[in-house]
């Protein structure tokens, strides 16, 4: 079935969210226009200033309506650790924990030669001047584990050591309360790989 035009674009705009296919867009363009239409305005009024005053710190690159994000910009981090990410999420995540107290670098993707994208894509240039500063003692590789994440890590633990800074990986291996039968192999030998002396 044929909707209006307008009706056309708001659905297929939906559809740029990750997860959200056609049904599911026109589920939710249906409710808004049924019943939900303030919630609809306050929608369109938020993305509207988030695309328009949401940009990357000018030192982490994490999502920040300021030159530099809370945490750059906080005295009491330790701005000798640097933790690397793929995604502003993956921050999100670490910060959950409250075990970290550093400052942290997003890449905004991996190393993926296939897709085009190099050093320059997730922002070496701008890391390396982190490193040139002098200031940072330890980076903490936090990449994911997967083939994409690995071959960066190990880029930017190579260009590290360039600067003598200590380089660590974060552990993967076994999940805290899972048993051993269910955990595939492929995780089980990064385990037993990355296994520590207690």
């Amino acid at each position: 079935m044929r909707f209006s035009p307008l009706l056309d674009q708001l659905i297929e705009a939906f559809r740029c969210l990750p997860g959200v296919g056609p049904k599911t867009a026109q589920r939710m363009a249906l409710q808004l226009l049924t019943r939900g239409r303030e919630n609809g305005k306050r929608l369109a009024k938020s993305l509207t200033e988030a695309m328009e005053q949401i940009r990357h710190c000018q030192s982490c690159r994490i999502f920040s309506e300021t030159e530099l994000c809370e945490i750059c910009a906080s005295t009491h981090r330790d701005a000798t650790s640097l933790c690397i990410v793929e995604n502003p999420i993956d921050v999100s995540a670490i910060e959950q924990t409250s075990s970290y107290r550093g400052k942290y670098f997003v890449l905004l993707g991996h190393l993926s030669p296939l897709d085009g994208i190099g050093p320059e894509e997730i922002g070496i240039a701008q890391l390396r001047t982190h490193f040139e500063r002098g200031d940072i003692r330890e980076v903490i590789l936090a990449t994911n584990p997967t083939v994409e994440g690995e071959a960066t890590a190990h880029y930017i633990s190579e260009l590290a050591k360039q600067y003598r800074i200590k380089v660590t990986r974060i552990a993967h291996g076994v999940p805290i309360g899972s048993e051993l039968e269910y955990i595939d192999s492929s995780t089980l030998a990064h385990a037993l790989a990355g296994r520590d002396v207690i």
